[in-house]
């Protein structure tokens, strides 16, 4: 049985839902934006100034750190790379107290090396992730589109940041599920089904 799964997602797939609703059926703690609150609190910063440097490219010597202590002594690093850090430090942690779903933050790489830990990549075709984005967010049509191209964009900058790997690559997932065509219930079912095997 995985105790740890970590979800990266394309905006308005419904990625943050399906990990929500995976949790709640699993009776796991959930890891999304409070991971940034967290991140904010033990770095002793006001989260209003990091927000806009959640999930934002680091730089490629990130993992140069992994065995930094947390903050390390580098005053060179950015506050990008230190809320990085802070969020990498959170991230192993509740791993290791398993039972946690987690979203984004690069989890699944960070990770990699742990074999109860289920990577999963949730997408969704443009148009649905469009309707999607306008209905859940209020957007109008083309700022439901310029969105998703930059939020997709910071998204896997990030991520290929981090790690060197492909975001949304099937190779570097378990699962890559597809909400647009299976529809929130069933890879909510097909999740707790593969964690539970």
């Amino acid at each position: 049985m995985y105790q740890v799964i970590t979800i990266e997602r394309e905006y308005a797939s419904g990625g943050n839902e399906i990990g929500k609703r995976l949790a709640d059926a699993l009776g796991y703690k959930l890891y999304d934006r409070n991971l940034l609150t967290k991140a904010a609190q033990q770095l002793q910063i006001a989260s209003i100034y990091i927000e806009n440097l959640e999930e934002t490219p680091t730089g490629s010597f990130i993992f140069n750190l992994s065995k930094t202590p947390i903050g390390g002594n580098d005053k060179n690093l950015s506050l990008t790379e230190k809320l990085f850090e802070a969020e990498k430090e959170i991230i192993e942690k509740a791993a290791e107290e398993g039972g946690c779903v987690i979203v984004g933050r690069a989890a699944g790489y960070i990770l990699r090396e742990r074999e109860d830990c289920l990577r999963v990549f949730i997408h969704a075709d443009k148009a649905k992730r469009m309707r999607r984005a306008m209905i859940k967010e209020g957007l109008k049509e083309p700022e439901a589109e310029s969105t998703l191209k930059k939020i997709d964009k910071r998204r896997s900058g990030f991520f290929n940041s981090v790690t060197k790997w492909e975001w949304g690559s099937p190779k570097y997932f378990g699962l890559s599920l597809d909400s647009g065509q299976l529809g929130m219930d069933l890879c909510v079912k097909l999740l707790t089904e593969a964690v539970k095997a």
